[in-house]
């Protein structure tokens, strides 16, 4: 394909959710409100598992790297969308759209390994506890985490070199509230097909692989759990697992639903609909799903008021 007399684009105008003036003030004021709920949430999840000694578990060393990993997945795309709610020029540069798309990408696929890894560890721990200790130790803990951050920068990377290897030469308007891969492919002026594929083969191997393991281990727990005598002792199992697999359906359900559906079914309103989803309010969800239904957590947090209460 000839692109030498076609002027490529420099930089992308966003549609965002709405082009009404009011709705957009309502809008702004709504996810302003769910942003600064993720990050106090986030960061007081964080902060309680360092102070409390009885938290700084394996399990909940990974529910901090949740919430630093939401923390940030949500910052890279909520400021940004509450400036175009109020600003009339509504566009990002060519390099920032990449950098937005490398990030959440990075971001979201680390979260798909690191759910993984969360659902590995309540296995252990219920399936295997005399050994619990040894496998799920400090350092395997850590070489575990680290191998989330590091697979999801890496498969991201071959996402963002096969989608802006291609020639976008215009129209520069993408329908969605942020640069999202499928969003921009529609803009491309070439065939999309490989791109189409590479993102199918990663979406196996970052959302459906993780996800079956993740059912895979979830069935086992059922039945080691339906073994316990003691009934306090299922309820206090199943309450702490409840708390993962609400997070893992939350995210996993709109994540496949989002990059692993036909090409024919893609609808742009129905896209950012369920964009807002799993980049705005499961961020914000997560957190609360985890504090509530968790005794331990619920425990720490009256300890911590309690100490400021004396301080």
């Amino acid at each position: 394909m000839q692109l030498r007399n076609q002027t490529l684009v420099t930089e992308f105008l966003l549609l965002g959710l709405t082009s009404d003036a009011k709705t957009q003030v309502l809008l702004f004021l709504l996810f302003l409100v769910i942003y600064l709920i993720t990050l106090s949430g986030n960061c007081l999840i964080i902060a309680v598992v360092y102070v409390d000694s009885q938290l700084q578990t394996p399990m909940y060393f990974f529910l901090s790297n949740l919430s630093f990993l939401d923390m940030c997945y949500t910052t890279i795309i909520v400021p940004k969308m509450l400036v175009n709610f109020l600003s009339q020029k509504k566009t990002i540069s060519f390099v920032g759209c990449a950098g937005q798309i490398l990030a959440s990408l990075f971001l979201g696929e680390t979260e798909c390994i690191l759910l993984a890894v969360m659902a590995w560890d309540r296995y252990t721990a219920i399936c295997n506890p005399l050994h619990y200790s040894v496998i799920m130790n400090k350092k395997a803990c850590h070489h575990m985490a680290a191998g989330a951050w590091v697979c999801g920068l890496m498969i991201s990377m071959v996402d963002v070199v096969f989608t802006f290897h291609l020639p976008f030469c215009g129209p520069n308007i993408i329908n969605h509230f942020f640069c999202e891969v499928p969003a921009l492919l529609r803009l491309a002026c070439t065939d999309t097909y490989v791109n189409e594929v590479v993102i199918f083969v990663v979406c196996v191997i970052t959302l459906v692989v993780p996800f079956s393991l993740i059912i895979f281990t979830y069935v086992y727990i059922i039945a080691t759990v339906v073994r316990i005598p003691s009934t306090t002792r299922q309820s206090r199992t199943f309450s702490t697992c409840a708390s993962h697999l609400m997070v893992v359906m939350l995210f996993y359900g709109t994540a496949i639903f989002m990059y692993m559906r036909p090409r024919e079914s893609y609808s742009p309103e129905k896209d950012k609909m369920v964009s807002v989803f799993y980049t705005v309010i499961t961020p914000m969800l997560n957190p609360i799903i985890y504090s509530l239904r968790n005794n331990e957590v619920k425990r720490a947090l009256k300890k911590v008021r309690c100490l400021k209460t004396f301080t």
